[in-house]
């Protein structure tokens, strides 16, 4: 599998049987599947979606967004569970280009891509178990 390192964007090779064993970037040596949500903006976004063989859970959110604030520990929750998918956010007031091509109308929402394929959206805030739950259905329904 193909993974982008979130800290340098080297594109790394690791076998599949290694990725729930916190693999590192050849090059920077940071983790490559950091158990935390990573930032993606409208410079390094096209790298990691195009190039990443793991599907990417992005939050799209915005920090004036209550439930975007309050839904953001859930995330970042989940995040430390799940080593085979790599969770993201995207501030959509930052990057409006982003924001428009996903063609955000209301926020938070959340969209799980295998490259650059959209499986499943969905808006509003969830709780950790609730966005478990729905991550779950999401990736069993796509396998």
């Amino acid at each position: 599998m193909i993974i982008v390192c979130p800290s340098c964007h080297a594109k790394n090779r690791v076998p599949e049987e290694k990725i729930e064993s916190q693999p590192s970037c050849g090059q920077c040596h940071q983790p490559l599947i950091p158990l935390a949500p990573i930032e993606l903006n409208e410079q390094n976004f096209s790298t990691f979606v195009t190039h990443s063989d793991l599907p990417i859970l992005i939050d799209l959110w915005a920090e004036w967004c209550g439930p975007c604030k309050m839904m953001a520990p859930h995330f970042a929750e989940v995040a430390k569970h799940n080593p085979k998918v790599i969770f993201a956010k995207i501030d959509t007031e930052a990057n409006p280009r982003l924001s428009s091509a996903f063609n955000v109308r209301s926020i938070p929402t959340l969209v799980l891509m295998n490259k650059t394929n959209e499986l499943a959206r969905i808006s509003g805030a969830l709780r950790a178990n609730q966005l478990q739950e729905w991550l779950d259905q999401q990736l069993n329904a796509h396998s």
